[in-house]
């Protein structure tokens, strides 16, 4: 009908939203702007589904893509005054102080858990306790003493090996800070695959990263090589090449050549596209 409106004909008039990190290299929650006037950096007041909580603006105000459902979207309580950045300074100090109690009572206990770190909710009432474990454990006792002696409601939360990595941080063999503690927010699927595409030596020492899984980074240039990969003749394929004909041995996915196994003396030589003159099926 001539009257209706399409809500998002005037973008101009639309809310704006900013995306928030609540802790360092964290993931990104979207949030109402609410007319704020935010930039990068800014620390935020938030509601998240663990009450208040104090933020970082990582994106700033920008128009939402339509899919995003705005109604069920909470905007940004404030801008972090002087006051909220004294209170997370003191509720830094009752999370390191929980921490500290909290590996006293698992030795006690002789518990097979390790405790990762604590974080309060920023009105001081509930206390997160992050851990691993190789199997189940029993921390009910635990989280009754803890609760009775810092006068919180207690929460205990088990995280995997790559979390674990995220929050404790370190340097990993490439020389550098551990991308998933300065600055990957989400982990994605890494596969043996990845690295067998890219030529790598499928050697666990050499793949495993400082948690102990399949290194981040085997999935930076994995597109990439199956792209390049596409233009070279597989290995096994017969070919006829300037250099001689025979078989494909070896692939240099980043050259873009081949190396040939030769029909007539069985010598290998290296060979580019241009340099193959016709590509015949494999011997069956």
């Amino acid at each position: 009908m001539a009257g209706d409106i399409d809500p998002f004909e005037n973008s101009s008039n639309q809310p704006k939203i900013v995306a928030v990190s609540l802790q360092h290299a964290g993931h990104l929650y979207n949030y109402l702007a609410a007319g704020l006037p935010l930039k990068r950096g800014d620390r935020v007041l938030v509601e998240g589904e663990a009450g208040t909580r104090l933020g970082t603006i990582e994106i700033e105000p920008h128009e939402p893509a339509q899919t995003l459902d705005l109604a069920a979207m909470r905007p940004v309580v404030r801008l972090a005054q002087n006051s909220d950045l004294r209170v997370e300074e003191d509720t830094l100090t009752r999370e390191q102080n929980a921490q500290r109690l909290c590996v006293t009572r698992i030795r006690e206990r002789d518990l097979a858990m390790k405790l990762v770190t604590v974080d309060y909710t920023y009105d001081g009432r509930k206390a997160i306790f992050y851990f691993t474990a190789e199997n189940r454990v029993d921390f009910r006792d635990l989280v009754r003493d803890l609760a009775n002696t810092l006068r919180v409601r207690v929460e205990m939360k088990q995280i995997g090996a790559r979390d674990e990595s995220k929050v404790t941080g370190g340097i990993g063999p490439c020389g550098r800070e551990l991308c998933c503690s300065s600055w990957l927010r989400d982990f994605e699927a890494v596969t043996v695959k990845m690295a067998r595409e890219q030529g790598l030596a499928l050697n666990p020492s050499r793949l495993a990263g400082m948690c102990g899984r399949l290194k981040c980074c085997l999935r930076y240039e994995y597109a990439t090589y199956v792209e390049l990969k596409r233009a070279l003749p597989n290995l096994g394929r017969r070919v006829e090449s300037v250099q001689g004909n025979g078989k494909i041995v070896r692939q240099n996915i980043l050259k873009q050549t081949v190396l040939i196994q030769r029909e007539e003396d069985g010598g290998v030589v290296e060979a580019t596209l241009a340099d193959l003159v016709e590509v015949r099926p494999a011997k069956s």
